[in-house]
C-alpha cells in the first residue's frame, strides 16, 4: 500500500514536492488556503539546477521560456538620465531562462492533474488549511479546516510537507513562531506585470534605474510586455503596511523622477495584481521534525534578491522525491539524506543574496558608486571575451581556413 503525504501549499515548492513524491510511489494530497490557483506572473530567472529539476520532474515539455531574442539589451539610467549599456539579470553565470512565475506554475499544474507513469493521481483540495499538527509514532495526525463554515476533520498521513511560503502555517504549528526563524532585511519589494514597455525602449529591452536605497527594474521578454520590480530600503517595515501599497511606494520614490520610475509607478496603478511584501530570509537549524518537513520559502526563503527562489523550490522538491525513492522503507533516513545533500546549496545562495541585494538596491551613495564601477568593469570584461571569441584561431602550423587534419 502506497504511503500518503500531505503537502500544504499549491505553489512551486508544493507541486514540485508532490510530483517528486508521486514518482517515488507515494500518494500526495495537496491543500491550498486560497479557493483557486495562484497563477499571477512576475519575472523569474530559472537557473541550471531549476531547469535540471524541471527535466527530472518531466515538466520541461510544458515549460514556456521567454528569453529575449539574441539575449536582448539591458540599459541602465545614470543620475543625469544618461542611457548606458549594462549587465542585466539574465547575464549572470549559468545564463538563466527567463520565465514568469505563472509559466512554472502552469507547467507543474499540467503534471499534477495527470496520473503520471506511476498511476497515482495527486489530490488537490482548495480552500483548506491545517489548524493542528500532532506526531503519532510513524505518522502525523492533522486537523484540517475549510474556512468559512466548511467544518473541520482529521486525517493521518505518513509525512507532512510544509510548502506554504514565507509565513508558513506548518512551520508555526510544528516548529514555533515566525519570529524565531525570519530574519529582517530592512527592505520592501513590489513585483508586477506591465502592459507596455518604458517609452523610447525596444520591446525586449531590460532597463535599470538603481539609486541609494531605491531601485526600479524592468525585465524584458521575447513574446510579451515586461514585468517590473520596485524595491526600496526602510528602517520601519511596519509602517509600509499602513495605507495602500501604491501610496507607500509613491512616497518611497519621491524625487526619483526618471522615465523608468515614472512609467513603473503609472503601470503599478493599472496592474490588476501585484506582490508587495517585506524582504526576509528564513534560517532554521533543521528543516524536519519527526515526520514534518519544510520546503521552499517555508524552510529557507532565499528572497527575490537571490534570484534563486524558484530554482531552489524545484530543486528541493525533486530531490525530496529522489531521497524518498532511494529510502522506500525509511522516511526518516530519506529526510536526513535530503537535507544533508541540499543544505550546502541553500547556504551558499543565502550568503550570496546579501551581495545581490547591493546589486539590486545599493544601501548608500558609496555602495551605489561601487556597484556602478563593478558592473562597468564586468561589462568591459565580457566585451573583451566576446571579441576574442570572435577572432579566428590560428595555430603555429595552421593557416586560416584549414582544419587541424589538413594542417597535419
Amino acid at each position: 500500500m502506497a504511503k500518503r503525504a500531505l503537502v500544504v501549499g499549491l505553489g512551486i515548492a508544493g507541486m514540485a514536492a508532490a510530483i517528486g513524491m508521486r514518482r517515488a510511489g507515494w500518494e500526495a494530497v495537496v491543500i491550498e488556503r486560497s479557493p483557486e490557483r495562484r497563477t499571477g506572473g512576475y519575472f523569474i530567472g530559472l537557473f541550471p539546477e531549476g531547469l535540471q529539476a524541471a527535466a527530472g520532474l518531466e515538466i520541461d515539455t510544458y515549460l514556456h521560456t521567454r528569453n529575449p531574442v539574441g539575449g536582448g539589451d539591458t540599459w541602465s539610467l545614470s543620475r543625469r538620465g544618461k542611457r548606458e549599456r549594462a549587465l542585466g539579470f539574465l547575464d549572470q553565470p549559468g545564463r538563466p531562462a527567463a520565465v514568469l512565475r505563472g509559466d512554472i506554475e502552469e507547467a507543474l499544474w499540467q503534471s499534477v492533474v495527470g496520473a503520471g507513469e506511476e498511476g497515482h493521481r495527486i489530490e488537490v483540495r482548495l480552500g483548506t488549511v491545517p489548524v493542528e499538527i500532532t506526531g503519532s509514532g510513524t505518522g502525523v495526525d492533522v486537523l484540517l479546516e475549510k474556512p468559512g463554515g466548511g467544518g473541520r476533520y482529521r486525517e493521518t498521513f505518513d509525512l507532512v510537507v510544509g510548502a506554504d511560503g514565507l509565513r508558513s502555517t506548518v512551520r508555526r504549528l510544528a516548529f514555533g513562531p515566525h519570529e524565531d526563524y525570519m530574519t529582517k532585511w530592512g527592505a520592501m519589494i513590489c513585483a508586477f506585470e506591465m502592459q507596455q514597455q518604458v517609452p523610447s525602449f525596444e520591446a525586449q529591452d531590460s532597463v535599470i534605474s538603481a539609486r541609494a536605497g531605491r531601485a526600479a527594474w524592468v525585465f524584458g521578454f521575447a513574446d510579451r510586455p515586461p514585468t517590473a520590480l520596485l524595491t526600496y530600503r526602510t528602517d520601519d517595515i511596519e509602517a509600509q503596511f499602513t495605507g495602500t501599497p501604491v501610496e507607500r511606494i509613491g512616497e518611497a520614490f519621491t524625487g526619483m523622477d526618471d522615465p523608468v520610475v515614472r512609467h513603473a509607478l503609472d503601470s503599478l496603478q493599472q496592474a490588476p495584481e501585484f506582490l508587495f511584501d517585506s524582504v526576509h530570509q528564513v534560517k532554521m537549524p533543521r528543516w524536519s521534525k519527526g515526520r514534518v518537513v519544510l520546503l521552499g520559502d517555508a524552510a529557507w526563503c532565499l528572497n527575490l534578491y537571490s534570484g534563486m527562489g524558484a530554482t531552489a523550490s524545484l530543486h528541493g522538491g525533486a530531490e525530496l522525491g529522489t531521497a524518498l525513492r532511494e529510502h522506500p522503507d525509511d522516511p526518516d533516513a530519506a529526510l536526513s539524506a535530503w537535507e544533508d545533500g541540499l543544505r550546502p546549496f541553500i547556504t551558499k545562495n543565502q550568503r550570496v543574496a546579501r551581495l545581490k541585494q547591493q546589486m539590486f538596491v545599493p544601501s548608500g551613495r558609496l555602495a551605489e558608486g561601487m556597484r556602478s564601477g563593478l558592473l562597468r568593469v564586468a561589462l568591459n570584461v565580457r566585451r573583451r571575451k566576446a571579441a576574442r571569441a570572435a577572432e579566428p584561431r590560428v595555430g603555429n602550423d595552421e593557416q586560416p581556413g584549414t582544419t587541424r587534419q589538413e594542417a597535419a
